[in-house]
């Protein structure tokens, strides 16, 4: 920075040499710039809390963790869309804690997020209002979808975003201090399987959420009117089955963060799918309306269901346990490598 510092005084300094001649020269200024200084911070919660109040009365006992643990980390890197007057799209790459930008002439907009995904696709990025993100397709061969016409999906990798409008120009050889928050577009659904008795039957166990948003407008924090469900494993745990489920939340709803809207009164309807391996191969499918518990919980949250249950019956005593399945064999979910359409 020292290095850079002398580099840029000089060539004020040649300027400004010229400037007394003639005026500021292209030709002789050899360091003709223009910049914006970015500083960059995060707001890393895993949940917004629309009436729930789940920090409040959270229970570690209950959920097996923290509700601080939910929360993700900060990013490895940051990319940056520079949109000029004319609505031309330069990108640019920073480290978590910002970094330095030159900038052409004319009025600016900024557009940030994290480029440390694996499964995030982005979309129309050289158009700012269509610039988007959804993710990879995720198939299950078990799996029948309650909501028809729903794209099946893995889970969104954690996603921040911000964005920085109108930014007045830059004179020559001026810099323009800049700050940015990126918050996140993409939450976290803890989902909770309380099971009644049976749990040691259990080998494995996945499920799917239906009727969340199937991409997110980097530009203003707004989810997609279409909807995809959403795949995904869980855990085994003494109560039951429970899994952390990213999604970018209620399909059409507007992030507070970025702009307000009031009157969403689109009826939604959300499903929730367990399907358990069960120690002598059997498997057994558990289905749910949630639409009680995901109409108030638009931005990541809790999702509880109670009362189940897998008999001695259901078993049979005389079909033994696999104790060595590990695996769902020819049941085996199957990712694509692209994204649908938004």
């Amino acid at each position: 920075m020292r290095a850079a510092s002398r580099i840029r005084t000089g060539a004020v300094g040649a300027c400004v040499a010229a400037a007394l001649l003639s005026g500021c020269r292209k030709d002789l200024c050899y360091n003709h710039y223009r910049e914006a200084r970015i500083g960059i911070g995060w707001e890393c919660v895993w949940e917004r809390d629309y009436g729930r109040g789940w920090a409040s009365r959270w229970s570690a006992e209950t959920f097996g963790t923290d509700y601080d643990a939910l929360s993700p980390d900060r990013a490895a890197g940051v990319s940056m869309f520079d949109y000029d007057a004319a609505g031309k799209a330069t990108q640019s790459f920073f480290s978590p804690e910002g970094g330095i930008v030159a900038l052409a002439e004319g009025a600016h907009s900024f557009l940030f997020y994290n480029n440390d995904t694996e499964y995030i696709v982005f979309n129309d990025m050289a158009t700012l209002p269509t610039a988007s993100a959804t993710t990879t397709t995720r198939t299950r061969a078990s799996f029948i979808n309650q909501h028809a016409g729903e794209r099946t999906v893995n889970a969104p990798d954690v996603l921040y975003g911000a964005f920085v409008s109108d930014v007045p120009p830059v004179e020559l050889h001026q810099s323009v201090d800049l700050s940015a928050t990126l918050r996140p577009l993409v939450y976290t659904y803890l989902v909770h399987y309380e099971f009644d008795g049976g749990t040691e039957y259990i080998a494995l166990a996945r499920g799917a959420l239906s009727g969340m948003a199937e991409a997110v407008y980097l530009r203003d924090g707004c989810t997609s009117e279409r909807a995809a469900t959403v795949l995904y494993d869980c855990e085994l745990a003494p109560w039951g089955v429970q899994a952390a489920v990213k999604s970018f939340g209620a399909p059409g709803f507007p992030d507070e963060y970025y702009r307000s809207r009031s009157g969403d009164d689109v009826p939604r309807n959300y499903a929730l799918n367990l399907e358990v391996r069960l120690r002598n191969g059997k498997t057994k499918t558990f289905e749910f309306d949630v639409s009680d518990q995901l109409r108030d919980q638009p931005r990541g949250g809790v999702i509880v269901v109670r009362g189940l249950s897998i008999s001695e019956e259901e078993i049979g005593s005389d079909s033994g346990f696999d104790v060595t399945v590990d695996d769902w064999g020819e049941f085996e979910d199957v990712d694509l490598p692209l994204g649908g359409a938004v």
